[in-house]
């Protein structure tokens, strides 16, 4: 499961991560990616950061969080499968969020095809495209 600190959950932290961001697609899915440095800039501006949303509470650690979101539409299938796609991916990206820069936020929608893709190869999509947009951490599995 994954962490609820580490899930994206506002629609505008979603419009944000895909309309800004960086992507890029695989087969089975399309992985958006929106680093800190890329919205801080927001701040000087005086729009609401996604970080300034998600800490409403005083913590110890003000870094923010890595944070994922997941869009799984009505075309990848009917709803058992399209929580199917959703659980997998949910599982994909947590073992890979040590791996991310903290303060990213990555937003994960999934195509057709992923409804009929193992879990393997929906890992090697999501590695691909994170390797693509440059984002782990150089101690990460993928040996960038």
């Amino acid at each position: 499961m994954l962490p609820t600190a580490a899930r994206l959950t506002k629609n505008q932290d979603f419009r944000l991560v895909v309309r800004r961001g960086r992507r890029a697609g695989r087969p089975r899915l399309v992985v958006h990616v929106l680093r800190p440095d890329q919205y801080r800039a927001r701040r000087a501006s005086g729009e609401a950061t996604p970080e300034a949303q998600a800490n409403t509470a005083p913590t110890r650690d003000s870094t923010p969080s890595t944070r994922v979101g997941f869009v799984v539409s009505k075309a990848v299938g009917i709803a058992v499968v399209r929580h199917r796609v959703a659980r997998r991916l949910r599982h994909l990206m947590r073992d890979r969020l040590p791996d991310l820069p903290a303060g990213t936020l990555v937003v994960v929608r999934a195509l057709p095809p992923a409804a009929d893709a193992s879990s393997r190869e929906l890992g090697a999509d999501i590695d691909a495209a994170l390797k693509k947009l440059r984002v782990r951490l150089p101690d990460g599995p993928d040996g960038s």
